[in-house]
């Protein structure tokens, strides 16, 4: 099987793993684990450029330039970099075609929406898959072993399963309080240009979650937190934001997200889209559901 290239030109491991707030050490089952726990819960799931009108390249450099910068991005960005991370410190990690549903009505499908990763090999774990996809949003906190079944994490139990949409690929269900229904897998190797097209889509389509509304996300091992447009959800507690200096503190407070990575214009811009959408929802025309790459 065909693998992430492990020599990668201009690769900063150890600026990643700064940010990670880890030291390096060899591939691991426990060394997967805290690489992405650390993912997940310092890196935020977000697409504050794609708000701002700014398409984002795909390449994982770029993505790790902006996540260097105390920034995250979505799917694309965040396994990507993290995959090449993961290549870099020695893994055998495989980015497969994924898709994402939204809710119960949409049918399971592997319609690129999404990159799934996972990772074989482990010196201590040879026999073993693991789903390691640290661009889920409100996903898991630590990597799955790809067996059929069902895994509990913190408040959260998942289930992996055979996928039926993509034959010899895996089938994620959420948590019935996760923000999407689940994600199937294909077992073949993708490379990152397979979702350009899907890529340019979500970042510029009218009808695009990541262009409808504004969702910044994070996981712990205790629950999740989100910002939705106006709505602050700290593991199940809900609060209005109601000030752009409120929201702002909360961007770099919960989600690490720096306001000064920003120009006052920019951040006026984001504050006035997250008041109509949020005004937009309240009047019955918004959607719950978070976007899906």
């Amino acid at each position: 099987m065909s693998v992430v290239a492990a020599s990668l030109s201009g690769m900063d491991v150890t600026g990643y793993l700064a940010r990670l707030g880890l030291d390096p050490e060899p591939p691991s089952l426990g060394a997967l684990r805290r690489l992405h726990a650390a993912h997940v819960e310092r890196v935020p799931y977000e697409a504050l450029e794609v708000q701002l009108g700014r398409p984002t390249p795909l390449d994982p450099p770029a993505s790790l330039a902006r996540i260097l910068r105390g920034r995250g991005g979505y799917c694309y960005h965040l396994n990507g970099a993290f995959s090449a991370l993961l290549a870099a410190l020695g893994y055998r990690v495989t980015r497969h075609l994924g898709g994402v549903q939204g809710s119960a009505a949409d049918a399971p499908n592997v319609d690129r929406n999404h990159l799934a990763l996972t990772v074989t090999g482990l010196p201590d774990a040879p026999g073993t898959a693991w789903l390691a996809d640290a661009g889920l949003g409100d996903g898991p906190h630590e990597p799955l072993p790809l067996r059929e079944g069902t895994y509990v994490q913190g408040p959260h139990t998942y289930r992996l399963r055979p996928s039926e949409a993509a034959p010899g690929g895996w089938r994620f269900d959420h948590d019935p309080s996760g923000s999407f229904t689940g994600m199937d897998f294909a077992p073949g190797v993708a490379e990152m240009a397979d979702f350009a097209e899907k890529h340019t889509w979500l970042s510029t389509a009218p009808e695009s979650g990541f262009v409808r509304v504004c969702v910044v996300q994070r996981r712990d091992a205790a629950g999740i937190d989100t910002l939705r447009a106006l709505t602050l959800d700290r593991h199940g507690a809900k609060e209005l934001v109601e000030s752009p200096g409120d929201w702002w503190a909360a961007a770099g407070d919960v989600f690490g997200i720096p306001a000064a990575l920003f120009t006052a214009e920019e951040r006026e811009r984001l504050w006035r889209q997250c008041v109509a959408q949020h005004e937009a929802h309240v009047g019955g025309t918004g959607s719950e559901v978070v976007p899906s790459a």
